[in-house]
């Protein structure tokens, strides 16, 4: 599971950027985690998989 945040990191005439927050469970625990991530727009469904 995980989200698209959007973020206001747009410089003028530079590449759009987008904030990726994605939940991790972890194998010991079994507790979720969370991973952020900023990446370029053309990128977010890349790193959503």
């Amino acid at each position: 599971m995980a989200k698209k945040v959007v973020a206001t990191l747009k410089q003028k005439g530079g590449v759009k950027y987008a904030k990726v927050v994605k939940t991790v469970k972890s194998e010991k625990t079994g507790a979720y985690t969370f991973r952020e991530e900023i990446v370029t727009e053309d990128l977010v469904k890349e790193r959503l998989k």
